[in-house]
Parts: C-alpha cells; structure tokens; sequence
C-alpha cells in the first residue's frame, strides 16, 4: 500500500529529520519526498499504512501533511 501526502516541507535537511523520525516509530514503511513536485510530496509505502499517524508525526514536527486522494 502507498500513500501520497502533500507538505510544505522546503529542505532536504527537514525531509532527512522527518523521515528518520517517522521511521523510528515504523521501522517497516519505506518513506520519501519529492521536494521538486509542486506539492512537496512525501510518499510512504507499507503494510497496513496508518495514514493519520504519519499525519500526526508531520504535524507535531511543525509542518502542514495532507493526504492526497
């Protein structure tokens, strides 16, 4: 299963942060950024997906996460 999320994450430098801490809590999820995209997507792929913790973890850290239908 992915997920797509549109942020507005600007730095390279915060994608690695987030990342890491998203794939401290889910070790098992394959995560990444597409800074160059429009929407700054940030795409997360695993099993059983919990769309609104990566919502959640994104949010706390200070950064807008919107799932993308």
């Amino acid at each position: 299963m992915v997920e797509v999320f549109k942020t507005n994450v600007q730095k390279e430098t915060d994608t690695n942060y987030i990342v890491a801490v998203i794939q401290r809590q889910f070790p098992a999820y394959k995560i990444n950024f597409d800074l160059e995209d429009c929407d700054k997507i940030l795409r997360v792929e695993g099993v059983d997906l919990q769309s609104n913790n990566i919502i959640e973890y994104v949010n706390c850290l200070g950064y807008i996460c919107v799932q993308l239908e």
